[in-house]
């Protein structure tokens, strides 16, 4: 059986770890804080980001990010912003043998490099095996074993039918995906569109807004993803539709919350000094503003979260500024 190895110990990838573990494979979790691992370790829980979800007893906690590498599998759970650090960190410890394969479970474009995490694995690393998981997975939904459906996208479709049976369980249905490039983009900019649901939300806005947001969003999420090389029909599944219904809707969403909380006055620096964990959508926004930029696309939601968020612009202006642009067909932007 597969060895496997879990970088990273938020909620998402401890949630994966349980789930494997509970499927009776062969699985380790690593946390890259030494503190956070050594109570992971002690409490067999892990009482900063799922507390009150026990550890099967089959799940290690692997003090030594050496000792990890040595698996055949190596999930990387780690937010884009900290993405490339991790990774830098496994290319020095280093890793033996070229069947090692890397699944991406992280949700952004660096801001720097406007990479997606696949790519900054293959800029890091060479041209290892690397898979991507992306999908509609809240964490906690997963975990309490509610019927889940996700994409595994890579260029290896025989790789990826490998890892589609490895992560299958009777409640998390994979799918296999050769367009890496979409599912990782549809997983990031979702993110984006959240904020503005969350925005609307706080705002007090109705259903009306929310939907125009999401459709309106995914809009323009095709728009960029066709100038990048994607396949358009993959914003239109698990990895893009999907998960932007999930995010915009859910209680559980961090940027959904993050755009509620602006929505009713409170600033972003207050907000994310009271968060725990890491919403990816306000560094992707930034990413994304460039990236539209870069590729001349429309993307005037994307823009006024942009605004909201860095340039001090109010949501009601924000919210008003969308409605009044000039008048155009649907189809053209």
């Amino acid at each position: 059986m597969e060895k496997i190895s879990v970088i990273g110990a938020g909620s998402w990838g401890t949630t994966l770890s349980i789930l494997l573990a509970r499927k009776k494979r062969n699985v380790e979790i690593y946390s890259v804080e030494r503190k956070h691992n050594l109570s992971l370790q002690r409490d067999r829980e892990n009482k900063l980001f799922l507390k009150g979800i026990k550890f099967p007893p089959s799940l290690k906690v692997n003090l030594s990010l050496k000792e990890a590498l040595e698996n055949r599998i190596i999930v990387i759970a780690i937010p884009v912003k900290f993405f490339r650090k991790i990774v830098k960190r496994i290319k020095r410890v280093g890793i033996q043998g070229k069947e090692k394969i890397f699944v991406s479970v992280a949700k952004g474009i660096e801001t720097s490099s406007l990479l997606t995490p696949s790519a900054i694995i293959k800029e890091e690393l060479g041209e290892v095996k690397v898979g991507v998981l992306s999908g509609p997975t809240i964490a906690k939904e997963v975990v309490k074993g509610i019927p889940t459906t996700c994409v595994i996208a890579s260029q290896d479709i025989t790789l990826a039918k490998s890892l589609q049976e490895i992560f299958t369980t009777d409640r998390f249905r994979v799918y296999v995906h050769d367009d890496v490039l979409g599912v990782e983009l549809g997983g990031a900019l979702k993110n984006i569109i959240a904020i503005a649901c969350g925005i609307a939300d706080g705002l007090g806005l109705g259903t009306n807004t929310k939907a125009a947001l999401i459709t309106r969003g995914l809009a323009e999420i095709i728009r960029l993803g066709k100038k990048m090389g994607a396949d358009s029909l993959t914003f239109n599944g698990i990895s893009g539709l999907g998960d932007l219904i999930t995010t915009c809707f859910s209680p559980y969403s961090r940027n959904r919350f993050i755009g509620e909380e602006i929505g009713r006055g409170k600033k972003l620096k207050d907000i994310l000094q009271k968060m725990k964990m890491v919403a990816e959508g306000v560094e992707t926004v930034k990413s994304a503003f460039s990236l539209s930029k870069k590729f001349d696309v429309e993307m005037p939601i994307t823009h006024q979260v942009y605004y909201v968020l860095y340039k001090n612009k109010s949501p009601q202006r924000a919210v008003d500024d969308l409605m009044n642009r000039p008048l155009k067909s649907e189809w053209e932007g």
